[in-house]
Parts: structure tokens; sequence; C-alpha cells
């Protein structure tokens, strides 16, 4: 009996759909991509990007385990080039539900968060690295389903550092895929977003009081070097490998983040006094390119900061 493609492709979306646990919630994530200039220092310098919903990073998604995530990716008829979204969180077809999308036309998926964790998202299309380091990316949480435990602790804020490239505005697909004409990195799309230490023009930091438990998800956009993360004046309480709360270390200095790869690390300030932290990328290079970002804890510090959908700070 032949079965035509059509009637094949409802016939497996249907399958993929009753394998679903029947209690699992739907999460509908809809995100345009927008081509436009971004804002790359503190100093006012622009750069042509290229973004999932006008921000680098991405809108944060946030589910959990178990959750399917309804997907639409909007490439606007106003931008130049194909784009696409791989979601490293999801289980698919790279040839399917990561195909790239031409401008003016949509692509629609669904997939299920079976693992819990922090996983980075970003765009696949050619040339993957111009696409990468050109701001499209972001990350999803996924919440483990059991929720907070003793190996994994409520945390009292929560942040989001996602490290990127900056190359100079002129650098072609080959060069920046070679790390020629590389210029820094950027924290959350900036360079020195959150350090007036080493950048006169930051006018933000982190925030936290002294003695709170404050955890990172830390992301590593860059598309060549791994991260070096650490944080000055601290030491990481707990650091969850790829987020998973099986994944657990304690008492770590510096943890490596390869590239696309992604961490949930807890720092805990002493409680009887203000301090501070510095959260750097301990490879120097990085480092003092823009990778530093300043955590103050203090008793007045800012109580919608890292609270709630507040986890990347503009």
């Amino acid at each position: 009996m032949k079965v035509s493609k059509i009637a094949y492709g409802i016939f497996i979306s249907l399958a993929l759909l009753s394998s679903y646990a029947s209690n699992a919630k739907v999460v509908t994530v809809e995100i345009p991509v927008i081509e436009k200039e971004m804002l790359v220092d503190n100093a006012g310098t622009k750069h042509n990007m290229w973004t999932y919903g006008g921000t680098i990073p991405g809108p944060v998604v946030r589910v959990t385990e178990g959750d399917i995530v309804d997907f639409s990716l909007l490439n606007k008829k106003s931008n130049k080039q194909s784009h696409s979204m791989d979601f490293h969180a999801a289980i698919v077809d790279v040839l399917d539900e990561f195909e790239s999308v031409r401008p003016g036309k949509r692509k629609d998926f669904k997939f299920e968060a079976k693992y819990p964790g922090v996983f980075i998202y970003h765009c696949g299309s050619e040339s993957m690295s111009e696409h990468i380091s050109r701001g499209m990316y972001g990350v999803i949480i996924v919440d483990p389903k059991e929720g907070y435990t003793e190996d994994f602790p409520k945390p009292d804020r929560e942040y989001v550092i996602v490290e990127g490239d900056l190359f100079e505005n002129n650098a072609t697909p080959t060069e920046i895929t070679n790390n020629e004409k590389w210029k820094g990195v950027l924290i959350n799309g900036k360079q020195f977003h959150y350090d007036p230490v080493h950048d006169q023009n930051a006018t933000q930091v982190l925030e936290s009081k002294p003695g709170e438990r404050v955890r990172i998800y830390f992301a590593n956009a860059k598309i060549n070097e791994n991260a070096a993360f650490h944080p000055i004046a601290g030491i990481w309480d707990k650091v969850w490998d790829n987020g998973h709360p099986k994944n657990i270390r304690h008492g770590i200095q510096t943890i490596d983040v390869a590239p696309a790869h992604a961490i949930i690390a807890d720092i805990v300030s002493p409680s009887d006094r203000p301090t501070n932290n510095a959260l750097v990328d301990h490879r120097m290079k990085s480092a003092l390119n823009g990778a530093i970002t300043v955590l103050m804890n203090k008793p007045d510090a800012d109580p919608k900061m890292g609270k709630g959908t507040n986890l990347v700070i503009n």
C-alpha cells in the first residue's frame, strides 16, 4: 500500500504526539529573527548583528523537564539572511526541525525537554561561525521535574551570563571561523557589560545581599575557545555540569566550559559583611577584552535583580 508523503507526515506527527506523556505541559515559544545594528560596548560602538528577538542573548526560554516546547521561528521579511534554530535541549532531526528558513518564512516544530539542565541554542545556518558570532544564541533552562533538593538547593537570586565573540564588523565568514579579526568578548551582548572597574563607561553590575546563594547559568557561545569561569574572591560552592542536578561538583575554583556548552554555578558570599566578586573568564585574552562581570554583595541590593524573569540585566 502506498502512503503519500503528506499522509505519512501526519502519521508521524500523531505518533510523536502520542509518545509524549499525557500530562505534559505544552509551552508555546515564538521568536522572530531581527537583523539590526546593536551596541557592542558601553561606549556606544555599533555593529551589524543578527539576533533572536532583537537582543543578545536571545530570550531566555524556561520550561520544566518533560514539558513540550511548541516552537515557532519567524525570519522577518526585511532580513537579508536565511536563519535557523538549533536547540541543544532538543532530540529531533537536524535536516528537518533545524533547517534554514528564508526571509519572510517561518519554521514550526515541537520537542520534549527530556533532560534537565541549561542548554545553549543558536543558529545553524551557513556560515554557522558568522551567524553565532553575530549574536544568534541564547539559553533554554530546563528545571528538574522533582524541583529543589539538598543537592540542588533553591537559590536566592539567578543570573544568566552568555559569553560570545566580537569580531570586526567587516570580518568574512572564513576569517571568523579562523579567529581572525577577533576584537574581544561580549558578556550578554557587550564588552565589560557589568564591569565599571575596567570600563569607565559601564553603569551596571550584578547584585545580591551578603550571604545569599547566587546561581549563575553560564553558557559559552564563543565559536572556538573554551571559557575558564572563575569567581575572583570566591569559590563556586556547587557546580552542575550541563546544569543537570546529578552532575554535581563541590568547591570548584575554575570550571572549564567548552564552546556551545553550559553549566550552573552557585556562589555564596560571606554573610557578615559586604563583599565583591569578579566573575571572570580566566583566559586573560578573554578577561582583558571584555569577559569580566562584577557581582556586588551589599545589604541594599536591588530586590528585583536576579528574581523572577529578570535573569538577564540589560
